[in-house]
């Protein structure tokens, strides 16, 4: 099936020929008919299957298709709602492509910013906001925008947002939408809470699970290395100078363990940044920029912040720290090998990461090729052995002369300490 086959307007058949677009992926096929028709959609896929399109452009044609709101300001018509600034901005790009030829308007709004350029772009007006959550309820609060004419409400990456407590935020901002909508659920799993939620936002909505012909866990190809914790940051350097100028995406598990990540790869004269929460959105998509232009060739990600990066080519992720999650591990793997590439996907394995690669090979019904003779190689990841203190000298004996000496010396400071007690019995001297 092409796109020109799924009865698009002319505006968006357009923009999707000049991004080089032809044939739409499984989960565009399916659901970009149904949204057509205005019925809800419940819908799970995992990342990198096209679901951003599969939204957008539905939500294009239908706005497109209405009549002019005239030369009154813009009301927000379409709300999309995510979790992280990344996949806000990446949406909002999405949308600006493929809504090239139309006349519609579209802004992206997320915390960690100043907000003065966002209020002047709802101030002017809009069709489309993009929004994380934190960041939508601050500015309705503050009176900059009303959800009344809302048509098209999307929550995307719904697991993620449970993942990173917006349940309750998610909450306000359903009570605000009007009831007379159509809404779009997208999650890359469906899990009972996940289920639970879309129930509260959903009427009876249509569902679509994709499952991929060929699982990432199947089109990338997997390492482990046992090794221990303190030699993670060696086999790291070993792994990057062998790789020469590949592309790299390193998952640390904290922010402060990307952030020491980073600070090693630069002293030793390799080109890194990290992205994580502390991190402001500034230097975020400065660094993402760079790694996509490829002025740096490793960025070092926690979870949280990788949801959104979507970067042509990604060679090699490398799992610093073992996910606690083995869905996770499938997400992190999945941002390489992507359209039927190549990628290759290493992770590190040390003592206490046992139970989680055991995990992962569980889940993804296959083992991980272990990685042997590598310069830092160690059996399961056991740590290296604690060096012994250094033995104490013998203690020299006493002569009995010494002996008696002390002694008496002792019984001195005891009987000293007993008078000094038996003097102070009455209290302190208050005078």
């Amino acid at each position: 099936m092409t796109f020109n086959e799924l009865g698009l307007n002319k505006s968006i058949l357009h923009a999707l020929n000049k991004q080089g677009y032809t044939n739409p992926t499984p989960i565009q096929e399916r659901a970009i008919p149904v949204l057509l028709q205005g019925k809800d959609l419940l819908g799970c896929a995992q990342t990198g299957t096209g679901k951003t399109a599969a939204f957008t452009i539905p939500i294009l044609q239908h706005l497109e298709n209405e009549p002019s709101q005239g030369k009154g300001k813009r009301k927000i018509k379409s709300l999309v709602v995510t979790p992280t600034r990344e996949l806000a901005v990446q949406i909002g790009e999405s949308i600006a492509a493929y809504g090239e030829f139309t006349h519609l308007k579209h802004t992206v709004i997320f915390g960690g910013v100043k907000q003065g350029a966002q209020t002047k772009a709802l101030h002017h007006g809009v069709d489309i906001l993009v929004a994380t959550p934190g960041r939508l309820l601050d500015l309705i609060n503050q009176g900059f925008i009303s959800l009344d004419h809302i048509k098209y409400f999307v929550l995307d990456e719904a697991d993620q947002m449970l993942d990173m407590g917006f349940i309750h935020d998610i909450k306000k901002i359903i009570k605000k939408l009007p009831k007379k909508r159509q809404s779009l659920f997208f999650s890359a799993t469906m899990a009972k809470p996940i289920v639970e939620l879309s129930q509260q936002i959903l009427g009876e909505p249509e569902q679509i699970t994709i499952k991929p012909e060929k699982p990432t866990a199947e089109k990338v190809t997997q390492k482990v290395y046992h090794v221990s914790k303190r030699n993670k940051n060696n086999l790291l350097l070993h792994i990057l100078k062998e790789g020469s100028e590949e592309s790299t995406l390193v998952f640390s598990r904290t922010k402060h363990g990307a952030n020491k990540i980073v600070k090693k790869l630069n002293q030793a004269g390799i080109e890194a940044d990290a992205i994580h929460g502390n991190k402001s959105q500034t230097a975020r998509q400065k660094a993402l920029n760079k790694f996509k232009k490829g002025d740096s060739s490793v960025l070092v990600a926690t979870d949280i912040a990788a949801r959104g990066i979507d970067v042509d080519g990604l060679e090699l992720v490398i799992n610093y720290d073992l996910p606690n999650v083995a869905e996770t591990y499938v997400h992190r793997i999945g941002r390489t090998g992507r359209a039927d590439k190549a990628g290759v996907a290493v992770s590190f394995c040390d003592r206490d990461e046992k139970a989680y690669l055991r995990d992962i090979q569980k889940l993804i019904k296959q083992e991980v090729t272990i990685v042997e003779g590598h310069p830092y190689e160690r059996p399961d990841g056991e740590e290296e052995p604690e060096k012994k203190p250094c033995s104490k000298k013998p203690e020299r004996k006493l002569s009995k002369r010494h002996q008696h000496h002390n002694k008496e010396k002792n019984q001195r400071n005891f009987r000293r300490k007993k008078h000094h007690k038996g003097g102070n019995r009455g209290g302190r001297n208050n005078s």
